[in-house]
């Protein structure tokens, strides 16, 4: 029986996802109807479906209480799920604790975490950006004895000293680069090496990395907490290269000069690992290019039927190009 859903599909009205198969559909709803029910809830409306390549998102009102949110990921990031669930014993305080996981099918079941932080009223002054950072940067200390065991996870693993291989088969299987877009990648891979080696010499311990951690990717739902989600496009590598995405948004908001007090906001947590506070700086200036690999490399994963998508493609180029900007620290 088709249950009433409003779907929203963005910018992809044509991709194709699981979403389009009346038997996954089928078993998303029985799935979520009995581990609702596991936890004494019921569904109490009609649910929202955001379908994009990387992910099918299902916000569930749930009567008597806040909604809870479905998601199914593509192969690639079906780690999301076990990882949820294990960062919320590791680091309880960062994290979202699943009502569900299936790791089998990449299908998670979330609680609301209370108010996104790009919907925060009022006027958020830098030093809020400088308290998300810090705590952020807490989290991933936390998490740097715990490496293994992400990988264990199905996180992948990326050594800085294995990037180059891997701007190296981003490049050659982006088929929407042209030719002078090819030749300035193919000027920027022997640089690329040497700040990789660079930052590999410095000694900065792998840890998680969120990867696209923005306004949108966490919850603020009180002064001084916020808590961290979404994190389909994780990596275990350099931890410095997550400080990008964030410190942009900032840099976007209240302008470059806010850049410098938000490094050393990120930076101050990583201060006991033997580091002056030069090589600290030194190491999160190079590792911001790598954020951009981080992107590139987020948007591979994919439905497979969606793979190829030429939005996506596009957008995987324009990340590989952008580590050949200066960071602006």
């Amino acid at each position: 029986m088709e249950r009433t859903v409003d779907v929203d599909r963005g910018a992809y009205p044509d991709v194709v996802t699981p979403w389009e198969q009346e038997a996954w559909r089928g078993a998303v709803f029985d799935w979520v109807e009995g581990r609702l029910a596991r936890h004494g809830l019921r569904p109490g409306g009609v649910p929202r479906v955001r379908v994009r390549p990387w992910s099918v998102l299902m916000r569930i009102p749930v009567a008597g209480r806040a909604p809870v949110w479905f998601k199914a990921n593509p192969p690639a990031s079906a780690f999301e799920g076990p990882l949820t669930a294990a960062l919320s014993g590791w680091v309880p305080d960062h994290v979202l604790r699943p009502l569900a996981v299936d790791a089998g099918r990449g299908w998670s079941l979330l609680p609301d975490g209370g108010p996104l932080f790009r919907e925060v009223g009022g006027d958020v002054p830098p030093s809020t950006w400088e308290e998300l950072l810090t705590g952020y940067a807490r989290m991933q200390r936390a998490l740097v004895p715990r490496a293994d065991e992400l990988g264990e996870l199905g996180v992948p693993r990326l050594p800085v000293t294995e990037i180059p291989a891997s701007f190296d088969r981003l490049r050659a299987g982006n088929g929407t680069l042209d030719p002078d877009q090819r030749a300035r990648l193919d000027a920027l891979r022997p640089r690329l090496a040497d700040w990789c080696a660079e930052l590999d010499a410095l000694g900065v311990p792998d840890s998680l990395d969120h990867a696209d951690l923005h306004e949108g990717q966490l919850f603020h739902p009180e002064p001084g907490r916020f808590t961290f989600f979404d994190w389909g496009d994780a990596v275990v590598s350099h931890p410095f290269a997550g400080l990008r995405v964030p410190a942009l948004r900032a840099s976007e908001r209240y302008g470059p000069e806010v850049l410098p007090r938000l490094r050393d906001a990120y930076l101050e947590p990583w201060t006991d690992i033997g580091l002056s506070a030069a090589e600290l700086r030194r190491a999160a200036q190079i590792a911001w290019r790598l954020g951009a690999l981080g992107r590139a490399r987020a948007w591979s994963r994919l439905f497979p039927s969606a793979a190829r998508a030429a939005p996506t493609a596009l957008e995987g180029a324009r990340s590989l190009l952008e580590c050949g900007d200066t960071p602006p620290l």
